[in-house]
């Protein structure tokens, strides 16, 4: 289990609060407590792989990597629609299979959608919400994945909520007020009991696929000022308690170090969550 000191903010109403210059929350200084959260590796398979045979074999291997070894760590892997009954076989109690993605909509005249409940009697309990693919390609609104997070709930099911700044306004010091109006827009309407059911997920959009990765003292920033807004959203209990994930392009050899960090509680994995090798690696991370 990872431990973690969370201190709460004085201002978080202000955009200028969250300049990457002001992320930094001092824990020193703080009257604080420690905070028990179990880490989460999980993979975001996206389009991929192409066929049903290809994703067993990869499920398979993946599953291959946790073992008596392995940190104590919840393991997901969120694979398209087509694949989650043959990912769910392949991989056995050694890890999750959710959803990509989910529909708000219950029934109806709704075609290409997919319902909670339609996810939940094939044996899925979690799903992502708000990737930025999601929001940007498909015009995913907040208030569609905030509709998508209670329709989850709702259905005693759990949801990873994905957020994230874009190049340009991390570049203007936007980046905790894009993930403050996110924030509070995804989790309308969620009460703090059913906060145990939701992970953050902070995916700047700059770093999706590109190689980029933010570096550990700035993501850790930004979590950290997650952490805050959720303190002021709900209590500093249920911010304590939220594990909050970093994604974009992260690798074997980045990980260690961001799971160094105090409110870095696991990581989202694109690309490298297509190689076996390379994310039985991340599952197997080393803290430094």
């Amino acid at each position: 289990m990872k431990l973690a000191a969370c201190a709460l903010l004085s201002a978080v109403g202000s955009a200028a609060a969250f300049a990457p210059a002001s992320f930094g929350v001092s824990r020193a200084t703080q009257s604080t407590e420690l905070y028990a959260r179990k880490p989460f590796i999980s993979g975001n398979w996206k389009l991929n792989p192409q066929t049903r045979e290809e994703a067993i074999t990869l499920a398979s291997e993946i599953a291959a990597t946790v073992g008596p070894d392995s940190p104590d760590a919840d393991v997901a892997l969120f694979v398209p629609y087509v694949f989650i009954d043959a990912a769910l076989n392949a991989v056995g109690d050694k890890l999750t299979v959710g959803a990509e993605g989910v529909c708000p909509e219950m029934k109806g005249a709704f075609t290409g959608a997919v319902s909670a409940s339609m996810l939940k009697s094939v044996g899925v309990q979690w799903a992502l919400a708000g990737h930025s693919e999601r929001r940007v390609i498909f015009g995913e609104t907040d208030e569609y994945i905030n509709g998508q997070c209670i329709k989850l709930i709702e259905n005693g099911m759990s949801v990873m909520l994905c957020i994230g700044e874009s190049e340009a306004e991390y570049e203007k010091n936007l980046a905790g007020a894009v993930c403050q109006v996110q924030l509070k827009k995804g989790l309308a309407g969620i009460s703090k009991e059913d906060m145990s059911r939701i992970v953050i997920a902070y995916e700047p959009i700059w770093a999706i696929g590109t190689g980029k990765v933010a570096t550990p003292a700035t993501a850790q920033s930004v979590h950290a000022t997650c952490r805050a807004i959720l303190a002021d959203m709900y209590d500093q209990e249920t911010a304590d308690a939220t594990r909050i994930l970093y994604g974009g392009s992260v690798t074997p050899d980045s990980v260690d170090e961001l799971m160094s960090q105090a409110d870095i509680d696991g990581a989202l994995v694109g690309g490298a969550s297509l190689d076996s090798e390379k994310f039985g690696r991340i599952i197997n991370f080393q803290p430094l």
